[in-house]
C-alpha cells in the first residue's frame, strides 16, 4: 500500500519486486480482487512448474530409454554413453560452462551413438577389423542420430552436439569436415570425452588400452584433433585423480 504521487511509476514498483499495489485511502474490496489475483497467478505458477518437472521426467525417461536399447543391440558399449557423458559434464563444469550447457552435454554424452541402432549388429560387434565399407557405414552414425533427434524440441542443441561429436578441430572428422570454432563448444567437450572413454574400454576389435594411453592420445592431437583447452582440462582433471571412471 502506498500513499506516493500519482507520477510515481506503476513500472518502477513492480521492478521492485511488488506484484501489485494500491494507493490511500486504502479500500477492503480492491485489496480482496486484488489479492484473489495474486493468490491465482501464484497458483497457474505453481501447475506450470509441475508441468514442466513432469516434462523433464517423461524426457530423462526417453533418454534412457533410446540408450538402452542402443546398448542391447551393442553390449560391448555398454555403458559407455553414461560414462562418456560423466565425463563430458566433469570437464564442462571445470571449464566453466553454465548449468544449461551441462545439462546439454549430459543429454548428448547419452545419446550420441543413438545413430548406431541403424547399423547391423554383426557390423557393431565384429571382433576383427572393419573394412573400408563397414567403416563408412560406421561413420554415418553421428547423422543418423541428427536426423533422430533434430525435430526433439530439447532447451539445448542436442542434434548439434551429436551431429558433431566427430569433428576435428583441423577439419579431419566427419560427417561435415567443421573445424575450430565452427565446431560448437559441447561438441569439442564430448570429442574429448568420447576418445578417452572408447580407449580405456574394452572393444570387439581390442582389449581396453587404459588412461595414459588415452591421455597420450589426448595430448599429442591437441590442437589438431581436438580443442587444445578442452585437452589441457581433461589432461589436468585425470591426472590430479579427481575423476575415476567406474
Amino acid at each position: 500500500m502506498t500513499g506516493l504521487a500519482e507520477n510515481y511509476r506503476y513500472e518502477k514498483i513492480i521492478e521492485e519486486g511488488a506484484s501489485d499495489f494500491v494507493e490511500k485511502p486504502v479500500r477492503i474490496q480492491e485489496i480482496l480482487v486484488r489479492l484473489k489475483r495474486v493468490l491465482r497467478e501464484r497458483a497457474i505458477t505453481i501447475e506450470l512448474k509441475r508441468s514442466y518437472g513432469k516434462l523433464r521426467r517423461i524426457l530423462w525417461e526417453t533418454v534412457e530409454a533410446l540408450a538402452s536399447a542402443l546398448e542391447k543391440r551393442d553390449p560391448y558399449t555398454a555403458g559407455h554413453q553414461k560414462r562418456v557423458a560423466k565425463l563430458g559434464c566433469a570437464l564442462a563444469e571445470e571449464l566453466g560452462f553454465s548449468e544449461k550447457q551441462i545439462e546439454g552435454i549430459q543429454v548428448a554424452g547419452n545419446l550420441h551413438d543413438i545413430g548406431k541402432l541403424s547399423i547391423p549388429t554383426d557390423i557393431l560387434n565384429k571382433p576383427g577389423q572393419l573394412s573400408t565399407n563397414e567403416f563408412n557405414l560406421i561413420k554415418e552414425h553421428s547423422q543418423v542420430g541428427y536426423e533422430i533427434l533434430v525435430d526433439i524440441e530439447f532447451d539445448q542443441p542436442i542434434s548439434q552436439i551429436i551431429l558433431q561429436h566427430h569433428e576435428r578441430m583441423n577439419g579431419s572428422g566427419y560427417p561435415r569436415g567443421l573445424s575450430g570454432e565452427d565446431i560448437i563448444a559441447e561438441a569439442r567437450v564430448l570429442a574429448v570425452a568420447d576418445v578417452v572413454e572408447s580407449m580405456v574400454s574394452h572393444r570387439p576389435y581390442r582389449p581396453a588400452l587404459g588412461l595414459d594411453r588415452a591421455l597420450a592420445e589426448i595430448s599429442q592431437n591437441r590442437g589438431s584433433h581436438f580443442d587444445p583447452t578442452v585437452a589441457d582440462t581433461c589432461l589436468k582433471l585425470c591426472a590430479s585423480g579427481r575423476f575415476v571412471f567406474e
